[in-house]
């Protein structure tokens, strides 16, 4: 068994059942996948699933919605607004207040459906998405607890150390600008490991076959992503936040600084569970031990256990 997971190399469980569903997020409709356990009778706790950065449900969304479901969870992992097979005339583009519009439409689908105990109705950020959940979590009444896993959650002056100082960071809004000008987009691939013009040159997971670069990954990255993402402030909902708070991570993952600001920043009820810097943010996406342990810790969190 590889100690990666990867769902389109999985077989279905006769413990799950999936339903491909779709629904409307400002006028755009969203295809998302419902893991759910196969005895479910009545109602269940239910759970929203994002991921990183460029991602499409059946990356490290699907993989955690399905561990949620075999721990009797009910979970929905989407495509956003422009990715996937998800409508949207806006490709590409990382845009998190368009994200976070999304998770709230993803809410009010999922507390309709008859199999979901709306009182349960829990959000599950991983990755970049952990600032879009973390803000549909503390604006919706409809949504009682916050899972982050592997969370990057950055604010403009932290994105700005990150790609390379003032005048680069200028640089990168000045081109979504002008794209934004001209109704056009220089789209790049989004990973890979021979054209260092991709955002995530050489980066594991999104550039192996066997972990993220799967057929279902668009693998591509609008220039028109810069603007929103480099002024995007991850951090401003941990104030208003008061809900109950998981944050699973390691101080080897890409951004631990991000939710130690956020840890501070935040007056909501915290629990943590940490790994050691043997653990990357790659590892959470897929490594097997590491996903099940997260998960393990995710849906005891959402029950109340």
């Amino acid at each position: 068994m590889s100690q990666f997971i990867n769902l389109q190399n999985t077989a279905d469980s006769a413990d799950i059942t999936k339903e491909f569903v779709s629904f409307d997020s400002n006028g755009v409709t969203l295809k998302g996948v419902i893991y759910k356990p196969a005895e479910l009778k009545g109602v269940a706790p239910a759970v929203i699933v994002t991921g990183a950065w460029t991602t499409v449900k059946e990356q490290m969304p699907g993989t955690y919605a399905r561990e949620l479901a075999e721990r009797g969870l009910v979970a929905l992992a989407f495509d956003f607004t422009g990715w996937g097979e998800s409508g949207g005339d806006r490709r590409y583009v990382e845009d998190p207040t368009v994200k976070t519009t999304d998770i709230l439409a993803a809410t009010s689908y999922m507390a309709s459906r008859s199999d979901v105990d709306a009182t349960q109705l829990s959000g599950l950020g991983i990755c970049a998405s952990s600032g879009y959940m973390a803000a549909a979590v503390a604006d919706s009444s409809q949504l009682s607890k916050l899972a982050l896993v592997a969370p990057w959650l950055h604010n403009p002056e932290m994105a700005e150390a990150i790609y390379g100082g003032s005048d680069a960071a200028s640089g990168l809004i000045a081109a979504s600008e002008e794209g934004e000008i001209a109704d056009s987009s220089v789209v790049l691939t989004a990973a890979s490991t021979t054209d260092n013009t991709a955002p995530m040159f050489e980066a594991p997971y999104y550039t192996e076959e066997n972990r993220g670069l799967i057929p279902a990954y668009d693998n591509q990255f609008s220039v028109l992503t810069w603007k929103p993402w480099l002024t995007y402030d991850g951090l401003a909902s941990a104030e208003r936040l008061g809900k109950p708070v998981l944050l699973v991570g390691s101080s080897g993952m890409a951004l631990p600084a991000g939710a130690d600001h956020f840890e501070q920043l935040t007056e909501a009820p915290l629990k943590k569970l940490w790994f050691g810097d043997e653990v990357s943010q790659f590892d959470f996406y897929d490594r097997r031990d590491v996903v099940a342990e997260a998960s393990d810790a995710v849906a005891a969190f959402f029950k109340g256990q």
